[in-house]
């Protein structure tokens, strides 16, 4: 690993940030490998489940059709009412992108690559867990994240944050592949010299080194805050410090369901109410995606894999099929 990668994360994102989040990498890795201390229980990382799973699926005739349903993706399209929205940025379209995992996408993300190209936005986020291997090399789920941004086209910005299947290393090769990663970070998005900020943070569920505060700093108060937390186990922190949209992944909606939608799992320490779908937590509205790849075994039910399109719109405003009037 080239070191030059540490001395610039030491300069952006500091001491602390940077010792933690490698920190923990190294532990929750080895406790892994050596079996001497109890890692966080993760389904993805309990093989004998996904063979099980995988063996009794194939019994029952169900895992083609599970496959064909992880890649059978559905965009979803939301409009989004902002208070004090600025009039330049109604409409604004934010395509969002969670969970692509894309070291295990069945087709190598072409029919993904397809739907992109037919999509416009004003800009695209990337909300966490790039690669599925997590004890594996991460090459391939950059080269095909790459390619899956490039769909997006030059015109389009991206941003993107880690998740808890990423680890800090990644950061120089997504951000040398045109996605701008925010780490506790916010940037402006400019309109004719009017701006909201988009915020993103740092892994929360497993690395827990989010750090919200840092995150809204810079921003004036008063202007429109859009957050990217790759969980929704943010919600009251995120809420309390007056965010107004919240983004989120994680939950993958469930992948395996029953019917109705019905999640059994979600791995995430927050109401279901909040891990699926449009939300809102004292007056912050928040949108956590069924996730775009699937995670553990290659295979969905009862939930398709999504891409989404959170459309802009002042608050107060009646919103028409043609459009947005007062």
């Amino acid at each position: 690993m080239d070191t030059n990668i540490y001395t610039h994360l030491l300069k952006r994102i500091e001491e602390p940030h940077l010792a933690k989040r490698l920190i923990r990498q190294v532990t929750l890795a080895a406790n892994f490998y050596s079996k001497t201390s109890p890692a966080p229980f993760h389904f993805e990382n309990v093989q004998w489940i996904h063979v099980a799973l995988k063996i009794l699926l194939k019994m029952t005739g169900l895992y083609k059709k599970g496959m064909m349903n992880a890649i059978d993706y559905r965009l979803e399209r939301i409009k989004v009412p902002i208070k004090n929205l600025p009039p330049l940025f109604n409409g604004f379209k934010i395509l969002q992108i969670s969970d692509i995992h894309a070291d295990a996408l069945l087709d190598r993300g072409e029919r993904l690559k397809k739907i992109l190209r037919g999509i416009t936005a004003d800009i695209c986020v990337f909300t966490g867990d790039f690669r599925f291997m997590t004890q594996n090399v991460h090459a391939t789920a950059l080269a095909m994240t790459r390619e899956i941004g490039d769909c997006m086209g030059e015109d389009c910005p991206k941003f993107g944050i880690l998740g808890n299947h990423d680890f800090i290393e990644f950061v120089p090769g997504l951000e040398s592949g045109g996605i701008q990663m925010l780490l506790n970070e916010a940037v402006p998005i400019e309109k004719n010299g009017t701006r909201i900020w988009l915020a993103g943070i740092d892994d929360a569920h497993l690395y827990r080194c989010h750090d919200i505060e840092k995150a809204l700093a810079k921003i004036p108060a008063g202007a429109v805050k859009i957050m990217l937390s790759h969980t929704p186990e943010t919600y009251a922190e995120a809420s309390t410090a007056g965010v107004d949209y919240l983004l989120c992944g994680h939950t993958h909606g469930g992948q395996i369901c029953l019917p109705g939608g019905i999640i059994l799992m979600t791995n995430a320490k927050c109401p279901k109410n909040y891990c699926k779908a449009s939300w809102n937590h004292e007056g912050m509205q928040g949108y956590t995606s069924r996730g775009t790849g699937s995670s553990g075994v290659p295979v969905r039910f009862f939930c398709p894999p999504e891409i989404t399109v959170h459309e802009l719109v002042c608050a107060g405003h009646k919103v028409l099929d043609g459009g947005v009037e007062k």
